[in-house]
């Protein structure tokens, strides 16, 4: 088992921001539905701030075994 020295929410936010500028990307340069992946990160982010976990949390938190460095 390794830890990162990242704590989670700081995983989550750069697998975000780097989601959001690629399908942004792909939007522009392959197709507009691209914007649906952005719409899904955002609702993402708004589950994590007000229940505590998003699906990104779940896999990052279990399978790479990355902690909080906040507690719920």
């Amino acid at each position: 088992m390794t830890t990162s020295s990242w704590p989670l929410e700081r995983v989550l936010f750069a697998m975000a921001g780097t989601v959001t500028i690629t399908s942004a990307v792909l939007a522009v340069l392959v197709s507009p539905w691209f914007l649906l992946l952005t719409a899904f990160v955002g609702f993402s982010q708004w589950l994590f701030v007000t229940v505590g976990w998003c699906p990104a949390s779940l896999v990052v938190e279990h399978i790479f075994h990355v902690q909080r460095g906040c507690v719920r």
